[in-house]
């Protein structure tokens, strides 16, 4: 069973999850269109940071950054060999519950152009694609997309 719950994100176990994330998309954009947090950033009072198990194995990550009237979903990874297991579907349905809890009422997120898992992960759960929002501007490698929460 997938057990999600908030962690720190220094948990060694997280830590190197984030890492391999990290790394994969440093392999695949070019430096001014890598947006992700730093291990550090994710301990924020504005971010809730989740990972998902299988017994005491850390499967995957997720966070919700809360932003001023939109909730922005980062830090989405899922270990190569758990993929396929509802690990992802299982982090996005709970940071849609933590965002509908702190009354927040959009979901917004910045993923990779390539990221095709992601987007019909993304696309099962209702997010439709929009424009930059934030401090994101256009950029060639980025996809935005948004969910309206009911």
């Amino acid at each position: 069973m997938i057990i999600v719950a908030q962690t720190d994100p220094h948990d060694p176990q997280a830590t190197a999850l984030l890492r391999q994330s990290h790394a994969l998309m440093e392999s695949l954009f070019p430096p001014e269109d890598n947006f992700f947090l730093d291990i550090n950033d994710l301990c924020a009072d504005h971010i809730r940071f989740y990972t998902a198990r299988e017994g005491e194995v850390i499967l995957g990550t997720g966070a919700l950054a809360i932003k001023d009237g939109y909730g922005e979903v980062k830090s989405m990874f899922v270990d190569e060999a758990a993929r396929g297991k509802g690990v992802a579907d299982a982090l996005l349905r709970q940071i849609e519950d933590e965002a509908r809890g702190v009354g927040l009422t959009m979901l917004k997120l910045e993923t990779g152009n390539v990221l095709h898992a992601a987007h019909r992960l993304y696309e099962r759960h209702g997010f439709e694609t929009c424009g930059p929002f934030g401090d994101y501007t256009e950029a060639g490698s980025s996809i935005f997309m948004q969910k309206a929460l009911t």
